[in-house]
């Protein structure tokens, strides 16, 4: 990941030591890339690099809130 990173917010990881982080990132993939919003999964505290990482397009953003709002319902 080449772009520039912003801290958005970090959340405990339910059930774990682990954490939840929001970032965005500028240019992810390399000059002209298009900038993401990067969820981060960490299943210890003190990692460095989460575990599992998705990047969602801003496009796609208000569509993956309405599908995780429906998720939780489901739960």
């Amino acid at each position: 990941m080449s772009g520039t990173v912003t801290n958005i917010d970090e959340m405990t990881l339910s059930g774990t030591k682990g954490k939840i982080t929001i970032t965005t990132v500028e240019q992810p993939y390399g000059p002209k890339s298009e900038s993401v919003a990067s969820i981060g999964i960490s299943l210890k505290a003190d990692a460095n690099e989460p575990e599992w990482k998705v990047h969602i397009p801003k496009a796609n953003i208000a569509q993956v809130i309405e599908a995780l709002k429906k998720a939780e319902q489901e739960l």
